[in-house]
């Protein structure tokens, strides 16, 4: 794979052969003129020497100036041309960005354009279809609004692939509701098993009692199977019992997963395939291991996009006051903490939130470190894949590139409105938008699976200790 690293490394090696090719040419024409000459060897020695520092370090000099001038601009055109291409993003070259590259940015400048146009024309083609789906989908909520149950729509091996605002509540109660999570991590598996072969067995409907893993609910439900279709229905017949009447009842979906197989995050899946959990925090203070969380925000990124309405959004409790300059940061002050839950049933919520996804986060360090302390005290593992979308980046755009969240979104073209802007589900959201941004890029790299994105990341380690490491 031909990697940032690789084209300033073979330029660096290019001149270092260059410098030494030189050096020995020059060392060979003393050591001849010496024999020719029968002089005493110190004057060509000492000219050898300075002949050699001298090559060495106009080779050095032009390395410099040609990996601070070329290098360095060919690697941010390729990174301007790939963002293009493949996240869409419409961010211009700057005159800075490659003026030693002659008619060569403004040509890719201008193919940039083109395929900005194309793209565009594509978009709103898309749009225009998107929204006469949308109107469909939300005449279909309207309708399902007045329809008194709860209805959950599952693949043959038990993920759930659709439901509707009702069940969202029902399942709530539980756990957060997530798309392509097994049903059985809301609902006793032995009842649901038994009914659902019933439901196998004889093609017709099945009505039974299905309870709640932690044995606490207790739901009169209907299990419906699909016609011909694979997989089936969930229907909870006395849902309007169980949710609030002012509650937003919208349709979540990805009927792709009906096709889609048990798996969980590993090395060989797909980029593309995968569900992440993507989160962040805001914190007393910046030591992990005595400041505590205020704010906690994450939201699902599924087959690379996000969930909407797939998220958690809540203050926490520190049981301690927040020092005025942090709460200059995030705004968020002692009083509007009082009574928020404490940390520790975040994190039990939080933990099942992640069930069989990816972690991602930004500068994932910092935010893992108050789970893993926090972890300790409630009993829980955080043993999830963790996915440093600062690592990514340095991948994508190369190590000498800023790595802050604000300079990747402005390199993407991601606006992350001001009043959101350090707050949890804010930054939460903008890095969200960040990989599904970068999973594209990644795949035109040749990295396809999450295991060669994570080989590829452990090389920039450094930026992360670096980033984490007190001044």
């Amino acid at each position: 794979m031909f990697t940032h690293l690789g084209l300033r490394l073979r330029i660096f090696l290019m001149f270092a052969a260059f410098a030494a090719a030189l050096i020995a040419v020059v060392s060979v024409a003393l050591y001849l003129g010496w024999r020719q000459s029968f002089a005493a060897p110190d004057g060509y020695i000492t000219a050898g020497v300075f002949a050699g520092f001298g090559i060495l370090g106009t080779s050095v000099a032009m390395w410099l100036l040609f990996d601070e001038n070329v290098a360095k601009p060919i690697l941010r055109l390729s990174s301007h041309l790939r963002t293009r291409a493949h996240s869409g993003a419409n961010v211009d070259l700057t005159a800075e960005d490659a003026k030693y590259l002659g008619d060569l940015a403004p040509a890719a400048q201008a193919i940039s354009h083109v395929l900005g146009q194309s793209t565009l024309t594509q978009a709103e083609a898309v749009a225009q279809a998107t929204a006469r789906l949308a109107a469909e989908r939300d005449h279909l909520t309207a309708l399902l609004t007045e329809i008194p149950v709860a209805m959950i729509l599952v693949n043959p091996s038990h993920q759930i692939v659709l439901y509707d605002g009702q069940a969202a509540e029902v399942l709530n109660q539980i756990a957060p509701p997530r798309m392509g999570a097994s049903i059985t991590e809301y609902l006793s598996e032995r009842e649901l098993v038994g009914a659902h072969a019933k439901l196998v067995k004889t093609g017709q409907e099945v009505s039974c009692t299905l309870r709640g893993i932690q044995c606490e609910q207790e739901y009169d439900a209907t299990l419906r199977p699909l016609g011909a279709g694979a997989g089936y229905m969930i229907v909870i017949d006395n849902a309007k019992a169980l949710i609030s009447p002012e509650a937003s009842r919208p349709l979540t979906y990805d009927f792709a997963l009906m096709e889609r197989s048990v798996d969980h995050a590993h090395a060989d899946m797909p980029l593309d395939e995968m569900s992440y959990v993507v989160f962040d925090t805001e914190t007393t203070g910046l030591l992990p291991h005595k400041d505590d969380v205020v704010q906690l925000g994450a939201m699902r990124v599924l087959r690379g996009r996000i969930v909407e309405g797939e998220s958690i959004d809540t203050l926490v409790d520190p049981k301690r006051p927040i020092p005025a300059a942090s709460t200059k940061v995030h705004g968020i002050s002692d009083s509007m903490v009082r009574g928020a839950p404490d940390f520790d049933s975040v994190t039990k919520r939080f933990h099942a939130f992640c069930t069989g996804s990816v972690i991602v986060a930004h500068n994932a360090p910092f935010d893992m470190a108050f789970l893993h302390r926090q972890s300790k005290e409630s009993g829980l593992t955080f043993n999830h894949p963790i996915l440093d979308t600062v690592l990514v980046s340095a991948v994508l755009f190369g190590a000498s590139a800023k790595h802050t969240l604000d300079a990747i979104c402005e390199r993407l073209g991601i606006t992350i409105p001001e009043h959101l802007r350090h707050t949890a589900l804010g930054d939460a959201r903008a890095t969200a938008e960040v990989l599904c941004a970068m999973i594209p890029m990644l795949k035109a790299q040749g990295m396809n699976t999450f295991g060669e994105v994570i080989a590829e990341t452990r090389k920039h380690g450094r930026l992360l200790q670096d980033l984490n490491t007190p001044a």
